[in-house]
């Protein structure tokens, strides 16, 4: 089993520093999660490379 790895980001609609969890593993990802504060659908853009997790964190008009 793999083990998540916490990222906080931004989200675009209320701006309030919100945590993620991220697989690693699963290399790049895109998918949609609403937000835990306003409930707005964030797009995440997953990136991995060898030293680290970027999660990009985009509004639906993005």
């Amino acid at each position: 089993m793999h083990e998540l790895e916490p990222v906080t980001v931004t989200c675009p609609y209320c701006w309030e520093a919100i945590e993620v969890l991220v697989d690693p593993s699963e290399g790049e990802q895109d998918y949609i999660e609403d937000c835990s504060v306003c409930c707005n659908p964030i797009r995440f853009v997953v990136r991995v490379d060898e030293s680290a997790v970027q999660v990009e964190a985009l509004s639906q008009d993005d």
